[in-house]
């Protein structure tokens, strides 16, 4: 019986005749059947990872442009340094949020006595008057409070 053998020349340049064209045909397609498997499960994963060094990548670039234009309380080698730094602390997801500040200022007010803690307490939480900048040398927090005077007329 006659072998059947059929030439591939107008996929591959110099082919030669092959016995099983259908063997070449399925190795074709589950190399592309891979390929485009790779793609859809690798591609949303790395958009993911992009977007968010693109975010990262934009704030950095924000801030550095603070820096050279003076737009910020510090000098412009320090300004440069802690943006840099900041952008790495982002990439490692060290960053800290709002939450934090907060924490950290109610733990700042923890070693004073207890009357003047309470009223430390609440200037963090916001009541009381605000004034001041970090650029010029601090945030002033003041809070009234009004103390009966005692009663045997001794203070």
């Amino acid at each position: 019986m006659p072998e059947n053998r059929i030439t591939l020349g107008f996929l591959i340049k110099g082919a030669k005749t092959m016995k099983h064209p259908n063997a070449y045909l399925q190795s074709c397609c589950a190399g592309i059947v891979i390929a485009v498997s790779t793609m859809l499960v690798c591609s949303p994963s790395f958009a993911a990872g992009k977007a968010k060094s693109s975010g990262t990548d934009d704030s950095y670039q924000q801030q550095r442009a603070d820096c050279l234009a003076g737009r910020t309380a510090e000098d412009q080698a320090t300004c440069l340094r802690e943006a840099g730094a900041a952008r790495q602390a982002a990439q490692k997801g060290d960053l800290s949020n709002g939450s934090d500040y907060q924490r950290n200022a109610m733990q700042r007010c923890q070693p004073l006595p207890p009357d003047d803690r309470a009223d430390c307490e609440r200037r963090v939480r916001g009541e009381g008057s605000t004034s001041g900048s970090v650029g010029g040398g601090g945030i002033y927090r003041e809070l009234r409070t009004t103390k009966p005077a005692p009663e045997d007329g001794k203070q």
